[in-house]
């Protein structure tokens, strides 16, 4: 696991945020004093994510409104799909964002 760090922002509870890593568009949720890192297009329809917003525990789409679970990414019920999240920790007052590393090299 390759760990990136960014700075701690200043987002309301249940705030939406597009951020960039390393030309990787993401999306970064803040929920009460957690923060959730997940991929910025919905995997029902391809969908930009930027404009969703948090439901209870859920993230909401947009577009059709598909709702993806904060702690994990699985679709609510009936969904059958799951939004790729990335594991956080929060150390030294910054917010680390967890990449799994290729099991190939091209360099």
């Amino acid at each position: 696991m390759k760990w990136i760090s960014i700075e701690l922002t200043s987002l309301n509870s249940n705030e939406v945020q597009t951020i960039y890593i390393n030309g990787k568009k993401l999306l970064l949720v803040s929920k009460e004093e957690s923060f959730f890192v997940f991929a910025s297009k919905c995997p029902h329809a391809g969908a930009d994510l930027s404009n969703a917003w948090c439901k209870g525990d859920f993230l909401v789409c947009p577009v059709h409104r598909y709702q993806y679970q904060l702690l994990n990414g699985r679709g609510a019920p009936g969904q059958g799909d799951y939004l790729k999240n990335y594991p956080t920790k929060i150390e030294n007052g910054k917010l680390w964002i967890g990449f799994k590393k290729p099991w190939f090299r091209f360099w």
